[in-house]
């Protein structure tokens, strides 16, 4: 690994006096050429290396990457359009099964004898022989296994769209969570920004109170750990930031110098405020989860059926032509060609079904009542799932109105407190307790305004909305 060595002028020129001053004067000229030219080059790839570019970012530009270059979406995607091909295969079955061959052979002479193999005659036969047929047969009825078989390809294909359709919600949601964990460090970053700039401030004033005897060495100490304290949580936010806007980049197929810049007016959009009702009904429809459960179901049907069509007689329709010569059938072959043909209805039933499937049947029956029982566990699930989401999505504007009103008592306490440690009616440690009180409240105010626009995501994730 490579680290990144930043350059400025005045330490270039350090370096290049370091370099030159020792050098005899005769073979300073040619050193110099070739230390400014190595200086240079390292100069443009530091440059080159360092080089960030912002990106603007709502929520839907985030959906529309994922959608365009998630490989795991991709993946699922092409699930799909193979399940696609399984239902054509399956419908295939209804069509008929045409065969057709063809030979050509050498014949040669034969003979014939009594059983105790005297009396042997040879004849004569012609050597050319041909063979043609063709056979065609249409099921006519199956039991209802081809019908079955449809059903259960396309099912297939709605269950690869429904895994389709929750790796997309899954991959929205928790991309979205690093999203917002941005968003919430953007704004802890201002809030520390500001208490730095406000802690400076305050340092300075007590500098100069010191200076006319009004305050001790050690209030400037106090605050100045406090700086140190600020300046340290600041730089892991910085890192942290760093960290998840590379994950970002990854997941979404940008380059990993591309600076991800959050949508600023998130937390300010208008979110549904629709009753419980709203969403339960909602869930019903859309979560994954429970169409996922329902095609269980139906699949789960379709298998009794298949079950059953094997204890059903099976009927087609047959049609036949042969072409064969010579006629080795008559001694001496006769050397001519002979066409037969036919067509008829076939009836084929396998009596062993009767004692053999029987238990197949139950099992599929089984396999159907568990699937209902299932489904009723999911709907269960997801029921509560969605109380939960929506209680804690209403309690995140309960939390943020108690925030703001805590940033406001925190704002009033800090001036109130400053005003008397001006007026050496408080001490300095008061004064840092009400920074504290204050930051905090702070922090937990912005963090308050991102927690509604999470909760608010993840009961549409929950009800399959997302």
């Amino acid at each position: 690994m490579f680290r990144k060595i930043p350059f400025c002028a005045k330490k270039l020129k350090l370096l290049f006096h370091k370099i030159a001053v020792p050098l005899h004067p005769l073979k300073v000229k040619g050193k110099m050429k070739f230390v400014l030219r190595l200086l240079s080059v390292l100069l443009l790839q530091s440059a080159t290396m360092t080089a960030q570019t912002e990106r603007k970012m709502t929520v839907e530009d985030l959906f529309n990457l994922i959608e365009q270059n998630s490989k795991t979406l991709l993946t699922k995607k092409t699930s799909v359009e193979m399940a696609d091909k399984n239902i054509a295969s399956a419908k295939s079955q209804r069509l008929p099964d045409i065969n057709t061959s063809l030979s050509v052979s050498y014949l040669g002479d034969i003979f014939m004898t009594d059983r105790d193999f005297s009396n042997y005659e040879g004849y004569s036969s012609p050597h050319l022989g041909n063979t043609f047929a063709l056979e065609a047969q249409q099921v006519v009825y199956a039991g209802g296994a081809i019908d079955a078989g449809v059903r259960l390809a396309e099912l297939q294909k709605q269950q690869a769209e429904i895994g389709t359709s929750l790796t997309r919600q899954q991959l929205r949601f928790t991309t979205l969570g690093g999203y917002l964990d941005l968003c919430k460090i953007a704004n802890r970053i201002q809030v520390y920004e500001k208490n730095i700039e406000l802690t400076q401030q305050l340092i300075e004033d007590i500098k100069a109170k010191q200076q006319e005897g009004m305050a001790l060495k050690n209030d400037i100490t106090r605050y100045e750990l406090q700086m140190q304290t600020l300046r340290l949580e600041l730089t892991k936010l910085q890192n942290q930031r760093s960290i998840i806007n590379h994950q970002l980049c990854n997941t979404l197929g940008l380059d990993e110098n591309t600076v991800i810049i959050p949508d600023a007016t998130i937390a300010d959009n208008k979110y549904g405020k629709d009753g419980e009702a709203h969403w339960q009904n909602n869930a019903i429809f859309n979560a994954p989860a429970l169409k996922n459960s329902n095609l269980q179901k139906q699949v789960a049907e379709q298998n009794v059926k298949l079950a059953k069509s094997e204890m059903l007689p099976k009927v087609a329709v047959v049609a036949a032509d042969n072409f064969n010569g010579p006629i080795t059938t008559m001694v001496p072959p006769i050397n001519k060609n002979l066409n037969a043909w036919y067509v008829g209805v076939g009836i084929k039933y396998s009596i062993s079904s009767l004692f053999k499937s029987n238990h197949k049947v139950q099992q599929a029956r089984l396999a159907s009542r568990q699937s209902n029982e299932l489904y009723d566990v999911t709907a269960e699930s997801v029921n509560n799932a969605v109380q939960s989401a929506y209680t804690n999505y209403q309690q995140s504007y309960v939390e943020l109105e108690t925030q703001q009103k805590n940033v406001q008592l925190a704002a009033q306490n800090y001036e109130v407190v400053n005003s008397r440690y001006l007026n050496q009616l408080a001490l300095i440690t008061d004064m840092v307790d009400a920074s504290n009180i204050k930051l905090r409240a702070e922090l937990q105010e912005v963090d308050a305004r991102i927690n509604i626009v999470y909760a608010y995501y993840k009961l549409c994730y929950i009800a399959g909305s997302i």
